[in-house]
């Protein structure tokens, strides 16, 4: 299916980690959240790695270094190795080494992500404003701690006409507790306070994507992520499928509302949708079918039709893919305009 194409979530015959060769994850919202695993995931990945899948896990979280990443997916129960994570600081810091000369001083506002991606480029990471030669400012996640005062010291180099860079501009980030500020927040604060615009490297920006596969070599990949506006947005513009799954910061109404740029390839509870094929999505009457669902559009309201039965009850999903289909077809190239209310409260989504 062609991402102009998409009015309707696909389907697959084959399993989903048969299709692709590599499945390039995001962490936050997919992999865990605030930690710890998210259900199913150690276990699905597993099957999808003994079954030939190729992993890699594609973060826009610029503050552990890819070796801290995959120390933390092992305690997990997720074997990882160092060379099959690719982080936004990797992205940003090929991107700024495009641009300046080697050996040149970057001023770091972030952790040590940033700083390993940088020297692994051969740029010297420093820590003041005031260092002589300074060719470059970036900006990546230091976590919730990272004091307002780093702020400032990236606001006077770039009030001074050094180049700013940001590796990404997610303006929230998953945790233990909720959704908090992420890399996006802070970087709108010396947006504000200086006026300039960085060069962005994270998803859903082609100098991330082109990242990822340049360490990959993925030749048929899919990307699999929690949020419509960096990961599925990002697999929309390298022109590959998406897999998004509803165990992040992307719920059910969103997902109707989601222009063609967000809007997943395929739908799935959470990273079991990996190990299984798609059910057809199929035109019916006026509306769409998906399992035993079907949505209709109906004087300005989805409305969605199926009799669940006690002992083979529908799965809610499949109701979600139908109002997909009916919302996305409404939308055209905009954003759906339905009420899809009572639909969404009937399958709990």
């Amino acid at each position: 299916m062609t991402r102009q194409s998409r009015t309707s979530p696909a389907g697959s015959e084959r399993s989903l980690h048969q299709a692709y060769d590599t499945a390039l994850l995001d962490l936050d919202g997919v992999v865990y959240a605030g930690g710890e695993a998210i259900a199913y995931a150690a276990e699905s990945l597993a099957a999808a790695r003994a079954g030939g899948m190729h992993l890699a896990y594609v973060t826009n979280n610029a503050l552990r270094t890819p070796e801290a990443v995959a120390g933390h997916l092992g305690e997990l129960g997720i074997p990882t190795e160092a060379g099959e994570v690719i982080t936004s600081a990797q992205a940003v810091a090929r991107l700024i080494s495009e641009q300046v000369e080697p050996g040149s001083k970057v001023l770091v506002i972030g952790g040590e992500g940033l700083r390993v991606a940088l020297r692994e480029r051969g740029l010297v990471p420093v820590e003041s404003a005031d260092e002589e030669g300074l060719a470059a400012v970036v900006q990546g996640y230091g976590g919730p701690d990272l004091p307002w005062s780093r702020f400032a010291e990236a606001s006077y180099a770039i009030h001074r006409g050094v180049p700013w860079y940001a590796s990404n501009t997610d303006l929230t980030i998953p945790g233990a507790r909720g959704i908090g500020p992420g890399n996006g927040a802070a970087v709108e604060v010396v947006r504000i306070a200086t006026g300039a615009e960085p060069q962005v490297a994270g998803k859903p920006l082609p100098p991330m994507h082109r990242e990822t596969v340049l360490r990959t070599g993925a030749e048929r990949p899919l990307v699999v992520g929690d949020r419509l506006d960096t990961d599925i947005e990002g697999a929309f513009n390298g022109d590959v499928d998406s897999l998004l799954v509803l165990t992040g910061v992307t719920d059910a109404a969103q997902l109707l509302r989601a222009e063609p740029r967000h809007r997943p390839t395929y739908v799935d509870r959470d990273l079991r949708g990996l190990l299984t094929g798609q059910p057809e999505v199929a035109a019916a009457g006026e509306g769409f079918r998906c399992g035993g669902w079907t949505a209709v559009a109906v004087a300005g309201v989805l409305e969605l039709r199926g009799e669940d039965d006690p002992v083979d009850p529908l799965d809610p999903v499949d109701g979600l893919r139908a109002l997909c289909a009916a919302a996305w077809t409404q939308a055209g190239d905009g954003s759906c305009t339905l009420d899809a209310g009572k639909a969404l409260a009937r399958i709990g989504l």
